[in-house]
């Protein structure tokens, strides 16, 4: 019988799926903690784990979550795994998305479909159209040199996000994650040019030609905390290749704090 594996991340992303997905074997890389019940495995014993799969009659995985770089320990690789490292290395050492794919080529090669987030759960990811607010002329125009940005951060595979205000770049998404981009826009907030201006917006979107079935931006009720305490007008996203996550609380958090969620064609 065909069974389904959820490689759970961090966060909220990994208990959703699990509860859209019928008694899917869970597991988990071993640094991580997962929100949802999790077996764990370590990178360096990879192929005796997808033997484990194909043992349990798994031929579909779907990852979700957020996945932090494990720490490698060389002398817990396994022989068979061994003949593999110099792929995943030179993968992690080039950047997020050429360390996901050299790991996706190493599960397809074992006769495991990747399947994606929103194949299972197409709510998750909001198709064009305004959610809540009213994004200005101006919040437009940053939304739009953000995307820019974006998308020249993506090509050299360094982030998904940017915030831009007042057509400036406060901060752009890197190694340590959203939160962090946040953190920095707010502490520099100051720059902005007209301190009654436009307030800036959080744009965050996929990496030009990056595999949809894993690591799509991923927004969701901190986000919009987190972005309204950095004095941003709203988030805006490329519609439909962005995960919202707890749609009605993000909404309910926007429209507390008065900013607008935008899913931009």
């Amino acid at each position: 019988m065909s069974r389904i594996a959820l490689i759970a991340g961090e966060g909220l992303l990994a208990p959703a799926v699990a509860a859209a997905l019928d008694q899917p074997l869970v597991y988990a890389l071993d640094h991580l903690k997962p929100q949802v019940a999790a077996r764990p495995f370590r990178l360096e014993r990879l192929v005796p784990f997808l033997d484990e799969l194909a043992d349990q009659g798994v031929t579909q995985v779907v990852f979700a979550g957020a996945i932090r770089r494990p720490r490698i320990e060389p002398d817990l690789f396994d022989p068979r795994t061994m003949t593999i490292v110099p792929r995943i290395l030179m993968g992690m050492q080039s950047g997020d998305d050429a360390a996901l794919r050299a790991v996706l080529d190493v599960f397809e090669e074992s006769g495991i479909a990747i399947r994606s987030v929103d194949e299972i759960l197409p709510d998750l990811v909001p198709q064009e159209g305004v959610l809540t607010g009213t994004p200005s002329p101006r919040d437009q125009k940053d939304a739009a040199r953000a995307a820019e940005i974006v998308a020249g951060l993506g090509a050299l595979d360094i982030g998904q996000g940017a915030v831009v205000a007042q057509g400036l770049c406060l901060a752009v998404e890197a190694l340590p994650g959203t939160q962090a981009m946040l953190d920095f826009a707010k502490a520099h907030a100051g720059l902005k040019p007209d301190p009654r201006g436009a307030g800036g917006v959080l744009y965050k979107a996929p990496k030009p030609g990056q595999d949809r079935r894993i690591d799509l931006p991923t927004i969701g009720p901190d986000t919009v905390s987190q972005s309204a305490e950095a004095g941003l007008a709203g988030i805006a996203w490329q519609a439909g290749s962005v995960i919202l996550l707890e749609r009605a609380n993000a909404i309910a958090r926007a429209e507390s704090a008065g900013l607008f969620l935008w899913a931009r064609g």
